[in-house]
């Protein structure tokens, strides 16, 4: 397979893998949902096969993007999260977690790792489809 092949078929399972779960999140009512999921996903693809193929073998340490897209994801799951009006109940910690979580498969679809970043999707729809537990 060639490597331009190889680097499209990494993003678009990205793409793809993203989308399903920023479409759970749309059906739940949540703020962040297909289109987010998807630029995350997709992003850290990219970030990681630009570091894979767009450098010299061997120049660049291609597991400190990855280490950067946590970081910079982190972030950007950090502004998801909020406390209510009276401060005392948290919210967005479940699309902070999603946001976070998508960034990974992102990163493990763009290295090559198809099934495992297909598995973690499917475990990761699946337990965003289990009933909340109240106490």
């Amino acid at each position: 397979m060639s490597p331009l092949l190889e680097m499209v078929l990494r993003f678009l399972l990205a793409t793809g893998l993203g989308a399903a779960i920023g479409y759970q999140r749309e059906l739940a009512g949540k703020t962040a949902g297909m289109r987010t999921h998807v630029l995350v996903s997709s992003g850290a693809a990219l970030f990681t096969l630009a570091s894979i193929y767009g450098f010299g073998v061997g120049e660049v340490d291609t597991s400190r993007v990855a280490a950067g897209v946590v970081v910079g994801v982190g972030f950007i799951g950090g502004g998801v999260i909020f406390r209510g009006a009276r401060g005392e109940e948290v919210a967005g910690l479940t699309t902070a977690a999603t946001i976070w979580a998508t960034a990974a498969i992102g990163l493990a679809a763009g290295a090559g790792l198809y099934a495992l970043s297909a598995i973690a999707t499917a475990i990761i729809l699946g337990g965003l489809l289990l009933p909340k537990i109240r106490g």
